[in-house]
């Protein structure tokens, strides 16, 4: 083959593909000059913080940080990008080392007649969400702060991230306080266009199995992500995608499944484990019972209850009339992940032993053999981990905003 031919045999050649981790709903505590951005978010939590967790520490190569309409975090990311820290990257985002950041809002909604959601934006660069802040600031009383009220319709925030060429996602949509669901209506198109969603993002207390009893979600791409309010909670739940880099575009590509692009898996807590799993009871602290009415408590008879995801669900499959729930073959698997932060016997030392042998948390969850795990963090803890891994470890529910929990073995 001549030289011209084979470039242009390589010209037409589809990019390889790869294996790429993804966590995409990650908040910023504070900028870099102390300025507050999500008050209940570590201070730690600044985007330089982030991207060099996630770089170094945790192995993952695609960010999406959902405060970035705040001035004060758009300042750090221009003074990083002035210093050479960082470089706007080819298809959109922000580059540091070898990870991406997608520069990402989350808005709270309250249409007219339903109850609060919250739902993600991601836009493709810098200029972009420039812009989408100043449209924010006449809808918004404070456009620093994360998670603020934005006084217009949801299908207006929606036409508004798609004139944007940007990806609009429904946020942690079971969860009983401000979510879809939630508690904000039955339907997706009560208050949403379905056609101007790119996908759902579960959160921590359902499966995709849970959400295949909800009709309205058949036709979404699901994300499982951490909703970070501290740097160690970075990656607690996340994506496996295939791309052929980490940029915005080609996560563009992966949510509508174009050119081999695909979500290959979600990596999230078994349900039991989320801190709204159950209904919770806040007169007696009990979580409801498998067969309760969920009206009133089964232990002291108390109303006062805070809705458990399982529950809603199912209140929802039986207005629905789901009796079963519906996972098409083509639907990525979803993988049980315990973090190695809820796993017993591995504390801070123990965890960074394993990080300096291994690299990453990612490397460590995945990759490594468990007879090398043994030799750095004893055979009880290595055997702890493979576990995990295979979802075989025994668990404690969780409600009312109290994480589950690992039971350590008899």
């Amino acid at each position: 083959m001549n030289g011209q031919a084979d470039t242009a045999a390589r010209a037409e050649s589809p990019a390889p593909l790869r294996r790429v981790f993804a966590d995409l709903h990650l908040h910023i505590g504070r900028t870099e000059r102390g300025e507050p951005v999500k008050i209940s978010g570590s201070r730690d939590l600044t985007f330089r913080n982030i991207a060099h967790e996630a770089a170094v520490r945790k192995g993952i190569s695609l960010l999406g940080v959902i405060d970035c309409q705040s001035p004060g975090v758009q300042e750090d990311i221009e003074a990083l990008l002035d210093r050479g820290e960082m470089t706007e990257a080819e298809g959109g985002g922000i580059r540091y080392r070898d990870t991406v950041i997608l520069l990402g809002a989350e808005i709270e909604v309250r249409d007219a007649g339903f109850g609060p959601a919250h739902h993600l934006v991601f836009l493709p660069d810098l200029a972009a969400m420039r812009g989408f802040t100043g449209w924010l600031a006449k809808h918004m009383r404070n456009v620093r702060l994360s998670s603020q009220r934005l006084y217009a319709p949801s299908r207006e925030l929606q036409a508004e991230a798609k004139g944007r060429g940007g990806l609009f996602v429904p946020a942690h949509v079971f969860t009983p306080h401000k979510s879809l669901f939630g508690s904000c209506s039955g339907r997706l198109a009560d208050t949403l266009d379905p056609g101007l969603v790119d996908a759902v993002e579960l959160g921590l207390s359902s499966d995709t199995r849970m959400a295949g009893y909800v009709p309205d979600l058949d036709r979404y791409p699901f994300l499982t992500n951490s909703d970070a309010h501290s740097l160690a909670k970075i990656g607690r739940e996340y994506n496996e995608l295939r791309l052929a880099v980490p940029s915005f575009r080609e996560l563009a590509m992966a949510l509508r499944g174009e050119e081999g692009r695909a979500i290959a898996a979600n990596y999230g807590l078994n349900p039991v484990l989320g801190k709204y799993h159950r209904t919770f009871c806040l007169n007696c602290g009990s979580l409801a019972e498998a067969d309760g009415d969920g009206e009133r408590c089964a232990q002291c008879g108390s109303p006062k209850q805070v809705r458990g995801v399982l529950d809603r669900i199912l209140e929802l499959a039986e207005r629905a009339g789901r009796v079963e729930p519906v996972v098409p073959e083509d639907r990525p698997k979803y993988v049980y992940q315990v973090p190695l932060e809820f796993v017993p016997g591995i504390g801070r030392k123990t965890l960074d032993k394993l990080l300096a042998r291994f690299g990453t948390e990612m490397a460590i969850l995945h990759d490594a053999p468990e007879a090398e795990l043994a030799e750095t963090a004893g055979a009880q803890a290595a055997a702890m981990i493979v576990s995990a891994r295979l979802g075989g470890l025994r668990l404690q529910a969780g409600g009312g905003g109290r994480y589950g929990k690992v039971v350590q073995p008899d």
